[in-house]
């Protein structure tokens, strides 16, 4: 594992094959990369990253990540989407980029890549505030997505407003509390969303210092016991970000984790 765990995060990674606009606002883009290798086609994997949802986070320090994916023989959509601190983000165009994207992505991705991209919906891949998002999108539109396999996600928001994850991330997300605006959480929290029809796996890190473990823990009991298919993934030495670091520990059981995704269906 690299000595420093956020050396991911500025590790450079080849340009994408394309990047193609789902929407109008400069943001509102996708990075797509060819699938290594002439097997069958497989589905498309929609990367959503993380950032705890701020501008000053995006999908660039995932190209590490989508680039072992694709040499995989994955084709790869690294989404972006307005985040918090730019006009349009947070509630509730943070949300709605993502819904738009996610629907757009089979389309956009059979042209750009014909025949290298499997039919139907695609799986998404989210990591912390994106994972929050992929398991937003999957119960707001279980139709556009195949599954989901959420790392270290921040799948109860208000749990994470209590917590004060990231000095305010939440409330600058929905603009308060859940005192505040019951409403937003109630539609965003996947906590409150249980349980998804999309099949799901949560892998998160016991030594995560940015998204407790606690977190995974209690949504993935609160969704088994609401009838939903979710398996956690618990890594006893893992912390945040090897999740997303190809040359990590923690990389094959992220891999495994995919592909389990789409052999079981």
């Amino acid at each position: 594992m690299p000595a420093d765990p956020r050396a991911v995060l500025t590790r450079p990674a080849p340009p994408p094959d394309e990047t193609l606009a789902y929407g109008d606002h400069p943001d509102q883009i996708v990075d797509l990369r060819r699938p290594a290798g002439d097997g069958p086609a497989r589905p498309l994997v929609a990367v959503l990253h993380g950032g705890f949802w701020r501008a000053e986070y995006d999908r660039t320090h995932t190209g590490p990540l989508a680039t072992a994916l694709a040499a995989l023989g994955w084709p790869v959509a690294q989404l972006e989407y307005r985040r918090t601190g730019q006009p349009g983000g947070g509630w509730p165009g943070t949300l709605t980029d993502v819904l738009a994207g996610v629907a757009a992505l089979p389309a956009l991705a059979a042209r750009a890549l014909p025949g290298r991209v499997g039919a139907g919906p695609p799986l998404l891949l989210g990591h912390s505030a994106g994972g929050h998002l992929a398991l937003y999108a999957a119960a707001h539109a279980p139709a556009t997505v195949r599954g989901v396999l959420a790392l270290a996600p921040v799948a109860d928001l208000a749990e994470a407003y209590r917590l004060d994850l990231d000095g305010g991330a939440v409330a600058a997300l929905l603009g308060g509390g859940p005192a505040e605006h019951p409403d937003r959480y109630a539609a965003a929290d996947p906590r409150e969303l249980v349980p998804l029809r999309t099949r799901t796996v949560i892998v998160h890190g016991a030594q995560d210092q940015q998204v407790p473990v606690t977190i995974s823990r209690g949504y993935a009991a609160a969704a088994q016991a609401a009838g939903g298919d979710v398996r956690l993934v618990e890594l006893p030495k893992c912390e945040h970000f090897g999740l997303i670091d190809p040359e990590s520990a923690a990389w094959p059981h992220v891999r495994d984790a995919l592909q389990s995704l789409h052999k079981d269906q």
